[in-house]
C-alpha cells in the first residue's frame, strides 16, 4: 500500500541504521531532513539507544552537518525515566548505562542506589561488565524489579553490528529467572508519547525505521503508516520471518522527498 507523504503531517523516525551508522551519515539523509523542514512537517527522532541525551544527539548530528534542535529527539532513556517516575515517584535504582540514561533518571527524581534499590535499570553502556552484571543479578534476586531501556538485540555500526540492550539484559533474566519490562520501542507507551509530542493523530503520521521487530511493529500497532528502510538491520529476506508487512519498503529515507515530489505531479 502506498503512502502519500505530501499529505502526512508527522514523521517519527528511528536513528541508528536510518540516519547514520555510528558516526557516518547515510545517503539521502540531508535531503530528507531539508524536505521535512521546508515542508513544515512535524518530526521526531525516536531512538531506542539510551546512551545519548537529546543535546548529545543534537551535537552528533551537528558534527555531520545537520541542524536538528534538541526538542526533536525522544529516547528510550527518557521513556524509561517517565515510566518509573509515573509508577513509583521518588524511587531508587541501580543503573547500568551511559549519560543519556543516568541524566534522564536524575531529571525525573530517581535516586541512584546500589544497596537496596527498587529497580535495576539496564541500558547500553561501556560500564557493563561481569562485576556490574553480578551486582544486578543479586539485587534482582533480593527483590529489585528489572527494567530494560529497550529490547533491541543488536544495533548497526560502521563495520557490522553490536549487542544492544536486549542482549545485555538477557544474562540477568536467565540468571534470576526474572523477565525484564522494556520501556522503548515497541512499547506503545513510547509511541503514544511520540505522537503526543508531534501533536498528530496516528493516521496523520508515518513511522520510519530499519527494524521489523521494533520500528515497523510499533508503528503498525499504533495505527500509523510504516516505512521499512533497508539501510540498517533488516533486508528483504527479513520480511519472511514476520506475519506483518510495512506499508512501504525503501532503500533509504532519501527516497521520501522524491516520492513526495512525484505525488505532486
Amino acid at each position: 500500500m502506498a503512502i502519500d507523504f505530501k499529505k502526512k503531517r508527522g514523521f517519527i523516525c528511528d536513528m541508528d541504521g536510518v540516519i547514520y551508522h555510528g558516526n557516518t551519515i547515510l545517503p539521502g539523509v540531508r535531503e530528507f531532513i531539508r524536505w521535512m523542514q521546508n515542508e513544515k512537517k512535524d518530526y521526531l527522532f525516536l531512538t531506542n539507544n539510551s546512551g545519548y541525551t537529546p543535546r548529545e544527539l543534537n551535537q552528533k548530528l551537528c558534527r555531520m552537518g545537520l541542524n536538528v534542535p534538541e526538542e526533536h529527539f525522544y529516547t528510550s532513556a527518557l521513556a524509561t525515566a517517565a515510566f518509573l517516575a509515573d509508577q513509583a515517584p521518588g524511587c531508587s535504582a541501580y543503573v547500568i548505562g551511559e549519560a543519556g540514561l543516568l541524566n534522564a533518571l536524575y531529571d525525573a527524581g530517581i535516586v541512584m542506589n546500589d544497596v537496596d534499590p527498587d529497580y535495576v535499570v539496564v541500558g547500553e553502556g561501556k560500564n557493563y561488565s561481569l562485576d556490574t552484571l553480578t551486582k544486578a543479578c543479586n539485587l534482582v534476586l533480593k527483590g529489585a524489579k528489572l527494567i530494560g531501556a529497550n529490547s533491541d538485540i543488536s544495533g548497526p555500526i560502521e563495520n557490522g553490528i553490536m549487542p544492544a540492550c536486549g542482549s545485555l539484559v538477557s544474562p540477568i533474566e536467565m540468571t534470576t529467572g526474572t523477565k525484564a519490562y522494556f520501556c522503548g520501542k515497541p512499547n506503545p507507551l513510547m509511541m503514544r508519547t511520540g505522537l503526543k509530542k508531534l501533536g498528530c493523530h496516528s493516521n496523520e503520521a508515518v513511522m520510519i525505521g530499519d527494524r521489523m521487530d521494533t520500528d515497523v511493529i510499533s508503528g503498525l500497532e499504533s495505527g500509523m503508516s510504516t516505512v521499512l528502510v533497508l539501510s540498517g538491520v533488516s533486508d528483504r529476506s527479513t520480511l519472511d520471518a514476520f506475519a506483518f508487512r510495512p506499508s512501504v519498503i525503501l532503500s533509504g529515507v532519501g527516497e521520501i522527498p522524491k516520492l513526495a515530489a512525484r505525488d505532486e505531479k
